[in-house]
Parts: C-alpha cells; sequence; structure tokens
C-alpha cells in the first residue's frame, strides 16, 4: 500500500504539473483538451490490459503491478486533470456545495486546528479528514486552500484508486483485481468525482465489504474460486473492515452511515448463517464478537474528528433546530434508482452485475458481499423515502454512485465470468476470445473518453467561475469575485493582518472561500453547524435592519450570545447596503428561499463604524475597542 501511495502521488504530480506548464484552451471552447484526454487515457488503458496480461500469465508479476498502479493513477490524472488544465479551479467550480468545501480546506490550509468551516469558537461538524490532510499538503508547499483543491482533489482521487486496487488483490487474482479496479474507478470518476472525498470512500467500499463478510463469515463459499487468503480469514479481516469504517467516518459522515449499515446487514446474515449451521445462537457469538470489535476500532478512529464536536455537545452545547442537512429531497431522493435497465454502457455494465450477483448468490463470497451491500443501499433509500414523513430524509440520493460502483464491481467479475463461459461453449476458440477481449477493451475506451462529456457542467462552471486571483479560466471577463483581492485588504488594513482573528457577515460567502476569515452567518442552513444556532443568528441580522441608530446596534452586537461581526461586507443598492441571505423552505424543491435584507446607509455613520467602497461592495469595519 505504501508503494502504490508513492507512486500514485508521483504519477499524479509529474502529470498536473506538466499539464499546468502547457497554455492549454478552455476545455468548454476547444476540443483540444478532449482529444489530448482520449489519447492519455488509451496509453493508460492500454498499460491496465498489460498489466492484466502479464499479472494472468504470471510474468514480471512485480513489475505488473507498478505498472497496473502507474496506469490506474495515470487515467484519473488525464479524466480529471487534462479537462481542467487550463484552470485553477476543481470541478463545480466554487459554485454551491463546492463552496462551502474550499471554505473547509482554507480553513485548515490556515491552521490544524480542528475548527468550524465558517464559525468562529466552534469545533467542526462535517468530518475534517479529507480536508485536514489536504489542508496540510497546501500548507506546506506554500499554496492558498482554494488553490491546492484541484491538484489535492484529483491526486487523492488517484491514491484512493490505487489503494482499492492494492485491496482487491489481496481478496482476488491480481489480474481480476485491476480490472475490477479500473470499473470502479472509471465510474467513480464519471459520477462521484465531483465530491472528491466522497469519491475516496466510494473507490474503497466495495473491497472493503468483500473484507467485512470474509471478517463475518469466514465460511467458505463450495464455488468460491478466489484465493483464500488469511486477510480475509477472521481477525485480519476484522481490524480492516473496523480501520476502513473509522476512516469513513473522519472522511464523510453519510458514506460511513451507509457502510455501517452494511457490515450490520452481514453480521445479521452471517449470525443466522452460523445459528443454522451450530444448531443454536450460541454458534454466532464469533460473529458478534469481531462486529463489537470492527465497531470499537471504528469509534476510534472517528474520535480523531469527533472528539472535539462530542465534547462541545456533552458540554452542555447542544444542537439547535437550524441543523438541516437532511432537509433535500431531489427527484432523484424520491424514487430507487435501477441503473440495470438504463440503455447505457454503465447500464450494460450493472445489468451483468446484477445478474451475477443473483446468479452466483449461493456460490460466490464475493457475490455475497457485494449483493449484501446492494440490498443494503435499496434498504437505506426506503428508509430516507419513509423518514420524509416524520420531517427529514436520509440523503439516499448521494447513494446513487455507491450502487453503480457495486454493480458495476460485480459486472467486471460477470464479464470474466460470462467470457469464460462463453469461451468453454465454443471450444475455448481462439477468436471468440479475442473478440470477447476486444469487446470489453473498446466498451472501457467508450465509457472513459465520455466521461468529461458527463461531467460537462462541472467542468463548465470551472472555467466561468471568479478563482482567488480574480480571472476566469475561459477568459471573459470576471465576476464581482474579482474584487475580493481588495475587500481583503480592506479588511487587513484596517482590523489587522491575521484574517482568522476576524469576523465577516457577508452574503457573498465565496470569499470566505479564499480567505480565512470567520464568518458571522454560513451559505445556508443546510450547511452550518447544528451548534451555531442558524435560524437565530438570521433572525437577528434582520432585527438589526430595522434599528435606527448606531448606538442601538452596537448595543445589539455586545448582547449576542456569540461573537458578534468585525466588519461587514455588503451590496450597494439604491435602497441603501444589502445582504441576501437564505431560509430553509424543505419540503419545497428547491429547498432554499432567498431573502435581501436591507440596511439604511445612515446607520453606520458614525466614527466607530469605517465605509470604504470596493467596486460592488461596501466594507463597513468596527473600530477597536467600540
Amino acid at each position: 500500500m505504501v508503494a502504490a501511495v508513492v507512486v500514485a502521488v508521483l504519477v499524479s504530480s509529474v502529470g498536473l504539473f506538466a499539464f499546468g506548464r502547457v497554455q492549454w484552451p478552455a476545455f468548454n471552447s476547444s476540443n483540444v483538451t478532449q482529444a489530448v484526454t482520449t489519447v492519455m487515457q488509451v496509453a493508460a488503458l492500454a498499460a491496465l490490459g498489460l498489466s492484466i496480461f502479464l499479472l494472468r500469465r504470471r510474468k514480471f508479476v512485480r513489475g505488473a503491478r507498478v505498472l497496473s498502479w502507474a496506469a490506474l493513477s495515470g487515467l484519473v490524472t488525464a479524466t480529471l486533470g487534462m479537462p481542467l488544465a487550463a484552470t485553477r479551479l476543481y470541478l463545480h467550480g466554487i459554485s454551491v456545495d463546492q463552496e462551502f468545501r474550499t471554505e473547509f480546506l482554507t480553513r485548515l490550509t490556515d491552521s490544524p486546528a480542528l475548527r468550524d468551516m465558517t464559525y468562529a469558537d466552534l469545533p467542526p461538524f462535517y468530518p475534517a479528514g479529507w480536508f485536514w490532510i489536504g489542508g496540510r499538503v497546501a500548507n506546506v508547499l506554500g499554496m492558498d486552500g482554494w488553490e491546492a483543491f484541484k491538484p489535492y482533489a484529483i491526486a487523492s482521487i488517484a491514491v484512493a484508486a490505487v489503494l482499492a486496487l492494492v485491496l482487491w488483490s489481496e481478496l482476488v487474482r491480481s489480474d481480476l483485481a485491476v480490472l475490477a479496479a479500473t470499473a470502479t474507478t472509471a465510474i467513480v470518476l464519471a459520477y462521484g468525482s465531483p465530491e472528491p472525498y466522497g469519491a475516496v470512500i466510494a473507490l474503497l467500499l466495495p473491497p472493503a465489504l468483500v473484507l467485512a463478510w470474509g471478517a463475518l463469515s469466514p465460511v467458505r463459499s463450495p464455488g468460491d474460486t478466489g484465493p483464500r487468503k488469511n486477510s480475509r480469514q477472521g481477525w485480519g479481516a476484522a481490524i480492516g473492515t473496523g480501520v476502513f469504517l473509522g476512516v469513513a467516518a473522519t472522511f464523510y459522515t453519510l458514506y460511513l452511515g451507509l457502510a455501517a449499515f452494511a457490515v450490520t446487514v452481514m453480521a445479521v446474515a452471517a449470525a443466522i448463517l452460523a445459528r443454522r449451521s451450530g444448531g443454536s445462537w450460541r454458534a454466532a457469538l464469533p460473529v458478534l464478537t469481531k462486529f463489537v470489535v470492527i465497531a470499537a476500532i471504528a469509534m476510534l478512529i472517528a474520535l480523531i474528528v469527533w472528539a472535539p464536536f462530542l465534547a462541545e455537545v456533552l458540554g452542555g452545547n447542544s444542537p439547535s433546530g437550524s441543523g438541516t442537512a437532511t432537509h433535500y429531497l431531489p427527484e432523484a431522493g424520491a424514487r430507487l434508482p435501477l441503473p440495470m435497465f438504463h440503455a447505457s454502457l454503465v447500464g450494460l455494465l450493472c445489468l451483468l452485475g446484477t445478474v451475477w450477483l443473483i446468479g452466483r448468490a449461493t456460490s460466490s463470497r464475493r457475490a455475497q458481499a457485494l449483493g449484501l451491500g446492494v440490498i443494503a443501499v435499496y434498504l437505506w433509500y426506503l428508509a430516507s423515502m419513509a423518514f420524509t414523513v416524520l420531517g427529514n430524509t436520509l440523503l439516499a440520493f448521494r447513494l446513487e454512485v455507491i450502487l453503480l460502483v457495486l454493480l458495476g464491481a460485480a459486472g467486471a467479475f460477470a464479464f470474466v465470468d460470462f467470457s469464460r463461459w462463453i469461451s468453454l461453449a465454443t471450444s475455448d476458440n481462439p477468436r471468440v476470445r479475442r473478440v470477447l477481449v476486444a469487446v470489453g477493451a473498446l466498451g472501457a475506451l467508450a465509457f472513459a473518453q465520455n466521461i468529461p462529456q458527463v461531467l460537462t457542467n462541472e467542468i463548465n462552471l470551472a472555467y466561468s467561475d471568479t478563482d482567488g486571483n480574480g480571472e476566469r479560466a475561459e477568459q471573459r471577463p470576471p465576476g464581482a469575485a474579482s474584487y475580493f483581492g481588495e475587500v481583503d485588504e480592506v479588511l487587513t488594513s484596517q482590523l489587522g493582518p491575521d484574517r482568522s482573528d476576524w469576523v465577516v457577515l457577508t452574503a457573498d460567502t465565496s470569499f470566505l472561500a479564499y480567505y480565512p476569515y470567520f464568518g458571522f452567518q454560513a451559505l445556508t442552513s443546510h450547511y452550518a453547524n447544528p451548534l451555531a444556532d442558524f435560524a437565530a443568528r438570521a433572525d437577528a441580522i434582520e432585527s438589526w435592519a430595522e434599528l435606527e441608530s448606531a448606538d442601538e446596534l452596537i448595543a445589539a452586537w455586545d448582547e449576542l450570545p456569540w461573537r458578534a461581526p468585525d466588519a461587514i461586507v455588503f451590496r450597494q443598492s439604491a435602497e441603501g447596503y444589502t445582504l441576501r441571505l437564505a431560509e430553509d423552505v424543505y419540503p419545497n424543491d428547491p429547498n432554499v428561499r432567498r431573502y435581501t435584507v436591507t440596511f439604511p446607509e445612515e446607520l453606520f455613520d458614525d466614527p466607530r463604524f469605517t465605509v470604504t467602497e470596493v467596486g460592488p461592495f461596501v466594507v463597513v469595519t468596527r473600530a477597536a475597542g467600540a
């Protein structure tokens, strides 16, 4: 694993550095970068094919493994890095979800302390693992958080892909491992890469579930042709499963929930099987013991990032009703996903995987593990839909990529098995084998080269959003964010150079994604720390706009239960200074309503405030001690 990580980091770093040395045209205005991406994908897939051939023939095995690591990480780097080569931003730019993710990375680049992405004096609610590592990397390299987001996201996905390959290699034949890892990596690149910290867990989840089933149900299935390795059996597998769940807890809460639920389903199934084979429930005690150990290991690792938040809650700061992260139900979350019936390459792969999971449910532990994972996803969907009656959801729509990855891994194994059966039915005719290999290779290429098209909207935003240097990569006039640098100069000159010492109230919260000031209010309640009391803060902001004097405003700030703003960044309008805020309107879709609060200019006509106009913004700072 260490060697694989080193190879992936080297390949992604060299690749991204090389891409950045050339002045490429914007992806959304030229086909040049698509052409270069395709060439690189062909090279990576050819290298993966060669590694599969060598591993199957057991020739140059060590070299073939290294080649597979380099080729897989190269596929990730080319598929994401080349289309984004002419922009400093990652997929989705700094828009909506990517805004708060970039803000979190900027916060942890500024300091390694586990602090909330927006609010001062609060521990983080969102798991900080991926962001903390990225922040430390950016800090060491001397990069701003927003600028490090793209290379770190791509490199972390490349690392996760090769780690998944190494794990697969411990569970199945090495050539099958490369095939499964390639299939799942391509699917995650197409459907999960905009959320990079989730993509990391999605890549590792399928082999981790196979490992978990090996720990909880160590009885070998009669028709399982995979190698019997100690890492699959007993305590080694249990410890590995606990480590995976713990890492998932530090990276992505939702995927942890699904993974933990799937492992629980496995434990129940394994206990029932043990009871049937042993004649009493006492036979299920080993299963229960391993399950408890898995949970204990996972919780200990999870405390690395969750301890500060739990300590705050246990200390009496209870989450308020403003925690609305689960108040979202798009159309995709209101129906069961059935990708195996979609008329596409991924749909065909999922259909093969579905047939294989059902057909080999009694003869393959791989099929059992992946099948139980698929069952867990569908049960989660149904539970999420049922929870809408209680006013919440389980955000099941975000698990569609997990379903695709599980069925895609099964589809890769199915293709191998079906090809073997077809070959046997034709008396091992070499021409039939060549046709099957060609079909598989061309299908992989067809899917891979279409990934940038699947990500068209996300790539376009990376080029159209204004970056931290005030530029748009597509060379069109930048947006209002181009004035953020001047706003920052005003704040540092009037307040002080250490940005993390100050709280800024602004509706242009992307400003906080570029500069590590704390915010008084988050983008929406769905991304707000539940300890921050989003709704009460919004009410307070509205009440300030109704005040008539600076004395009343300062008195209101002094009575706040939270740190008051040291500065406010308004927009200018004919009526006064405005802030555009948001409120949760779930169960409506969209689930957010925007509204504008207007402050009279006279409210800040006082020597205790300094008012500075910067482009479309008005920066108001409060004098020290005022």
